[in-house]
């Protein structure tokens, strides 16, 4: 056990600002960890990350457990019951879910016992003699935010081939590190599924397995290492948002696949990708009219921002 006590100089400093010096974890994204996993306690009473913007006291005692497994844990990512998924619109045609992070869109093959927004509203939709819910699209496990779901077969053909033709408004809020230059524009890249690793990779223009990836972005907000962009897909690829930012030096904040630089530039703490998709909009498929609706950003992104809005005034 390694034990640091607090001095004149240190008081008032955030812990995980203390704990990241050189001298004793070297790096935020080390403390964030440590943290997490129930390694530190002050004056004897164990820490989690959520103590990570603590201002520390002088005189206090913060002691470390290298080897020690540690009683924190992450909180537990419990799907929702089928009565407790964000359904943000529902008629005989369609219906409008507001995807919790964790939680898979579709079912996947290797993973049956996985939790997905499709299994839950089959059980959310059989008590009411509706059929299956019927796939239109899809996004990331650890992204949260807005699918659409069709309920009837003729709805379906509809919103698939608006998506075919890349019509429906699809907008994302993402937190990146860095500070995207310029503050708006394009991103064009030729982008090749490897079907091996099970990643996005970018490819030669000419290759004629790649695809082209297109998005156009916009800086929300700056903080002092990081940005909150909006990006709106104009093409939607796989992973799309989250390798063209880190083919640009702005790999998303918490990224574990696509990853950008060393660790101690990405000492920012977050649990997933931090990305939501924030409006989605399209022509309804049977009434024609057109419909777009928007979800707020979840609490972990948003304690996020205020995270980072304190650490730009600290």
């Amino acid at each position: 056990m390694t034990r640091w006590t607090v001095d004149a100089a240190s008081a008032g400093v955030r812990l995980d600002k203390f704990l990241a010096d050189a001298a004793r974890l070297g790096s935020r994204s080390r403390a964030a960890t440590a943290l997490e996993r129930g390694k530190l306690s002050i004056n004897d009473a164990e820490l989690t990350l959520a103590d990570a913007s603590r201002r520390l006291v002088a005189g206090e005692s913060i002691q470390f457990w290298a080897d020690r497994p540690g009683s924190a844990r992450a909180p537990s990512r419990r799907p929702p019951r089928p009565g407790e998924l964000p359904i943000l619109y529902e008629d005989d045609a369609l219906i409008v879910v507001d995807k919790p992070a964790g939680l898979l869109a579709v079912p996947l093959e290797r993973r049956e016992d996985a939790p997905s927004v499709e299994d839950m509203l089959a059980m959310y939709l059989r008590p009411k003699g509706k059929r299956r819910p019927l796939v239109v699209h899809r996004i990331d496990r650890d992204t949260s935010g807005l699918v659409v779901f069709a309920l009837r077969p003729d709805a379906l053909n509809g919103l698939k081939d608006q998506f075919r033709r890349r019509e429906p408004e699809r907008v994302y809020l993402a937190v990146v590190y860095g500070h995207p230059s310029p503050p708006h524009g394009q991103w064009d890249d030729h982008l090749v599924w490897d079907r091996k690793a099970l990643i996005q990779k970018e490819t030669h223009p000419k290759d004629p397995a790649g695809q082209l990836a297109r998005s156009r972005y916009k800086t929300i907000e700056r903080f002092e290492d990081a940005s909150l962009i909006e990006v709106k897909l104009v093409t939607g690829r796989r992973n799309q948002i989250r390798l063209q930012a880190r083919l640009r030096g702005h790999t998303l904040v918490g990224e574990q696949r696509y990853t950008y630089g060393a660790d101690d530039l990405r000492d920012i703490p977050f649990k997933r990708q931090a990305l939501h998709a924030f409006r989605l909009g399209f022509i309804h498929p049977l009434t024609q009219d057109p419909i777009a609706f928007e979800a707020p950003l979840p609490p972990d992104m948003h304690e996020l921002l205020c995270r980072l809005r304190q650490r730009k005034n600290d």
